[in-house]
């Protein structure tokens, strides 16, 4: 539960950020932005698995570069379902995609799986293999 509190937190950063940069992503309210990150989180969950196997023919001929549309399409989605968050068109939800997929890269290389922040320690992962 508390690493899915850390996601949440770390996507409601990515979308901070992507309404700060990008023109075609507005949120009305704060508390609209942290209910977009938990949505999408749970679209992420259940729905975007679903959506990927059904369209795996068209992401492997595509060599993986659909996965950004569908990610935009799961951003689209829970802005459908919230009145106060509004995306202008696809090209901005794949835009705003491409800073969450980066925002949460970028953090989850230092959050656990627990949710706590964790180094990663490249020395003592070489003395462990002997070298």
């Amino acid at each position: 539960m508390k690493g899915f509190l850390v996601r949440t937190f770390i996507t409601a950063f990515g979308l901070w950020i992507a309404d700060a940069v990008l023109a075609g992503i507005r949120f009305e309210e704060v508390i609209s932005l942290w209910l977009a990150a938990f949505l999408l989180g749970v679209t992420n969950a259940f729905v975007r698995p679903l959506v990927v196997i059904l369209t795996l023919p068209i992401t492997l001929l595509s060599l993986g570069l659909f996965l950004l549309v569908i990610n935009g399409m799961m951003l689209m989605m829970v802005a459908a379902l919230m009145p106060t968050f509004h995306i202008a068109g696809l090209g901005s939800a794949v835009a705003a995609s491409i800073i969450l997929s980066v925002t949460g890269w970028l953090a989850n290389g230092y959050v656990g799986e627990s949710g706590r922040v964790e180094r990663w320690n490249r020395r003592r992962r070489l003395t462990e293999r002997g070298q």
